[in-house]
């Protein structure tokens, strides 16, 4: 190995062991406990010196596709300030197996609450609540449900309640500058609920702030939301602990992927292109139309088997499987147009898993502690291949289409690739809207396609870069959307 592939590894290495330093540090200082009652997931978070009967409690409920993991920066920041905080996986979302069949999740939020209860760091006449989009609903209707329970709840990306003036007591509305109908429906909800107001003291406190620079996902990793959420807290209890803490996981969660990345460069830097090719255009434009075909075929695809089929849940995946079958369709639409076809080598197979393993451990081993549940339940792990399968077309379609391109070339399939898939399923939603929930992916595609065309072009060999990118995105998929009935 030369002396320039060791500096590397020995970078590598070091940005790995630093960043699990900086993402386990977030707890230092706290009571962490996972566990499971009556089925329900949960994480508990307590600041270490709290004594008996002592600190408030809060119940911080995710959105839909979310997971606790996902609301872990206003988990670590609310313990971090005297705090006690309960997080929960609705029914089938996350590690909790139960399909998401239910229109009540309000049964979840009661067992999260008797956990948070049975725990001796909490005092059980000051409870707050925190939810995000689907989990804002839940959370708001609990509080109305039980005003004299809850002192305070906070409704970022706020859904709907049937709020008055009078309920939830001291409500806070949180949207994204960039989320304008959420936007429009939390400035209904503060208008239902008697319009602004400081009067903390007595309940009625009422306000909406809008975060900049957040989106509906990045929102609940936004220090703006989160410190707007512990000032509210804080007023409502009248606690005074500054808290200087600022949760900067994804940040290590970057870096943990970059120094995956080099660990892949260096491993593969020596390899050299050797395939069989059959059938190439003179004309390299044909990849470009073929990339610019993919979508319509697979948004009128996906129409047409939507009267057949229930595409919400197919796969026993909500959303998800449609996603699958979308990339499938586009996939295979694209496949004719590409510049050129490779047959597979003896290798391909196993590089394409150790491709697999190294996304997995770069983006989905710290993904556990930082934004999402990556350890797959049984119910999940049997529809990951299924998933993989279906993505496979579209990934081996784009390795070889930019197989001989130079760095400005991959840069302009990489922005092409971005904008189509935006658009693509923006055309999906715009025909199926009951498959809505896509644009959950719509912010991923960018920095996802960008980490896939930098695998793509370290390995030089589409078939080993798509089975291990396939692996992934579909092991993603699997791991993200809530199971289906």
């Amino acid at each position: 190995m030369s002396y320039r592939r060791w500096i590397s590894l020995g970078l590598a290495l070091s940005l790995i062991v630093l960043s699990w330093w900086g993402v386990t540090s977030a707890q230092a200082g706290l009571v962490m406990r996972s566990f499971q009652s009556q089925g329900v997931p949960l994480i508990y978070l307590a600041p270490q010196q709290a004594q008996a009967q002592s600190v408030p409690g809060v119940l911080v409920a995710h959105g839909f596709a979310g997971s606790k993991q996902l609301m872990l920066g206003y988990g670590n920041l609310l313990a971090r300030a005297g705090y006690a905080v309960m997080l929960w996986d609705f029914e089938g979302h996350g590690a909790n197996p139960r399909p998401l069949q239910r229109s009540d999740l309000q049964p979840d939020l009661n067992v999260a609450l008797d956990a948070l209860l049975e725990q001796s760091e909490v005092d059980p006449t000051r409870l707050a609540l925190l939810g995000h989009s689907m989990g804002s609903g839940v959370v708001m209707s609990a509080a109305i449900n039980q005003p004299d329970r809850f002192a305070a709840t906070i409704a970022i990306s706020p859904t709907g309640a049937d709020v008055t003036p009078e309920a939830p007591r001291n409500l806070q509305l949180q949207a994204g500058v960039l989320e304008e109908n959420f936007i429009s429906n939390a400035e209904r909800l503060l208008a239902g609920a008697g319009g602004p107001s400081p009067n903390l003291a007595d309940g009625q406190g009422r306000e909406l702030i809008i975060i900049p620079r957040a989106e509906h996902i990045t929102i609940v990793f936004s220090s703006i939301s989160h410190r707007a959420a512990l000032r509210w807290l804080n007023a409502t209890f009248n606690q005074t602990v500054e808290n200087p803490y600022s949760d900067r996981r994804m940040l290590w969660y970057g870096v943990h992927g970059l120094g995956w990345l080099l660990v892949l460069a260096a491993a593969t830097a020596s390899e050299k292109p050797r395939f069989q090719w059959i059938r190439e255009y003179r004309r390299s434009r044909w990849p470009w139309v073929g990339l610019l075909i993919s979508p319509i075929v697979a948004g009128v695809g996906l129409l047409v088997f939507s009267q057949l089929t229930d595409l919400q849940t197919l796969g026993g995946i909500q959303v998800g499987g449609a996603v699958g079958a979308w990339f499938l369709l586009a996939g295979v639409a694209w496949q004719p147009f590409t510049h050129r076809f490779a047959f597979p080598r003896r290798r391909s197979l196993p590089l394409g898993l150790a491709v697999f393993i190294v996304l997995w451990l770069a983006f989905g081993a710290m993904a556990q502690v930082t934004w999402l549940q990556w350890w797959l339940i049984p119910s999940r792990l049997q529809i990951w291949l299924p998933l993989a399968i279906a993505c496979f077309p579209w990934f081996l379609a784009s390795g070889m289409a930019q197989q001989d391109s130079r760095p400005k070339g991959r840069l302009a399939w990489w922005l092409a690739q971005s904008l189509i898939l935006i658009a693509g399923f923006g055309l999906v939603i715009y025909l199926l809207p009951q498959l809505g929930f896509m644009f959950l992916l719509l912010p991923l595609f960018p920095p996802l396609i960008a980490v896939f065309s930098l695998v793509t072009a370290l390995l030089r060999e589409p078939w080993s870069s798509a089975i291990g990118i396939a692996l992934f995105f579909g092991w993603l998929l699997a791991a993200g959307f809530p199971l289906a009935a």
